[in-house]
């Protein structure tokens, strides 16, 4: 197997650390770095740290590319592994850690090495990526890679360049997007197995003897490293809840990015002022009327579909809306991150501070492009965008 990573913040450190530490060294496992000079800084540390607990561990064994190239640099160490731009292979497995306003222009200048039998995993904050891939990168189905959707709750910052600390113990969850006309999940549900054993399954993606093995099999191997990676609580879930899981969490940053960013505050000094909690309930409660119509939308195209087929839809069950997105739900669930978070400086507001782009595009503009899409207002959930959009642009010295 040849696995590519690209982004070396801390989680995607965390990641490379994780999997070299359970992959046998026959495994390749790629780093694609941000600029020629991070390739040379990592060759001269020469691995990837990750202190937890008080313990520090270390992994090598890397090869490495990057976006850019620059003749000005001088040579890498011949004594490390590199892979040299000519001799850059197709990339079967990419596993994507970078923010999500950086991920569609990455995606697309790697698209060339990216085939149907490659497999993406997106691990960004925020929704709507997936969306505009397929519909900007690889807008011709059968040329699309297969997609693995991850989201994270391990809490991890770098200390140094290739140096984590992994403050938080959380768990990663991935589910695969319905595609291709094959059933992921048919393990879920399969007569022959009790109810207590029914599971998903790896077989459900291919097996070797398949005449079609070849087009899955990086799927199927991907998914198998990822839950061979057990020191990261990693775990594969139905679609449908990994669907769930993105929402509750868009929106509790859909909250928390912005009114720290704009407030230059803490996660938890915000809800100790009824202000805040105002604004909180607001955007909660919008956030759960774009989910429903959403929910309505979705179940008036099932049916019209169903009854192009000429199926008889009378007696068809209608799946209820989740109470999980309900506006007091949503708002337990900011409140608890919240709480849990207490400490910590949001990356949004780490990224203005720097002179960064945020991923509020991705994250209150999905939701505000939602709601646009299905007639449901989202005042609050828009004037929180466009307050982070000016406080991006806004000198330093004019905030003072």
């Amino acid at each position: 197997m040849h696995l590519h990573i690209l982004g070396m913040g801390p989680i995607g450190c965390l990641l490379a650390h994780h999997i070299r530490q359970i992959l046998p060294a026959s495994h390749i496992i790629s780093l694609i770095h941000k600029t020629h000079s991070h390739r040379l800084d990592f060759l001269r540390r020469g691995s990837i740290e990750v202190e937890h607990a008080g313990t520090i561990t270390s992994q090598e064994n890397f090869l490495h590319e990057d976006f850019m190239e620059s003749p000005k640099l001088p040579p890498h160490p011949t004594s490390i592994p590199y892979l040299s731009p000519s001799l850059r292979t197709p990339i079967d497995s990419l596993v994507v850690a970078i923010k999500a306003q950086h991920t569609l222009n990455a995606i697309a200048s790697l698209a060339p090495r990216l085939s149907p039998n490659s497999t993406i995993v997106l691990m960004q904050n925020g929704m709507g990526i997936y969306e505009r891939l397929l519909n900007e990168v690889f807008r011709n189905p059968t040329q699309r890679p297969h997609f693995i959707m991850a989201s994270n709750t391990h809490g991890a910052f770098l200390t140094e360049p290739y140096r984590v600390h992994h403050a938080g113990l959380g768990s990663i969850e991935f589910g695969i997007p319905p595609d291709r006309g094959r059933d992921y999940e048919a393990g879920l549900y399969d007569p022959e197995l009790p109810v207590e054993e029914r599971r998903l399954r790896l077989s459900d993606i291919a097996r070797p003897t398949d005449p079609d093995f070849t087009e899955y099999k990086s799927l199927r191997e991907t998914i198998a490293v990822l839950l061979l990676t057990k020191s990261l609580n990693i775990s594969w879930i139905p679609f449908s809840e990994m669907d769930l899981a993105m929402k509750r969490k868009v929106v509790v940053n859909a909250v928390l990015n912005p009114l720290t960013s704009i407030m230059g505050c803490k996660n938890g000094d915000l809800f100790n002022h009824q202000s805040a909690c105002d604004i909180l309930e607001q955007v909660c409660r919008e956030a759960s009327s774009v989910f429903a119509a959403q929910h309505r939308s979705d179940i008036d195209q099932r049916i019209r579909d169903l009854e192009e087929r000429g199926v008889d839809t009378t007696e068809i069950k209608i799946p209820r809306f989740s109470n999980s997105l309900s506006g007091e739900s949503l708002k337990k669930d900011v409140l608890q991150v919240a709480s849990l978070t207490q400490g910590n400086i949001s990356s949004m507001l780490q990224d203005i501070r720097r002179g960064r782009t945020t991923e509020i595009e991705y994250i209150n503009g999905y939701l505000e492009t939602l709601g646009r899409q299905l007639d449901v207002k989202t005042a609050a959930i828009s004037m929180l965008r466009t307050l982070v959009e000016l406080k991006s642009v806004l000198p330093e010295e004019s905030t003072l």
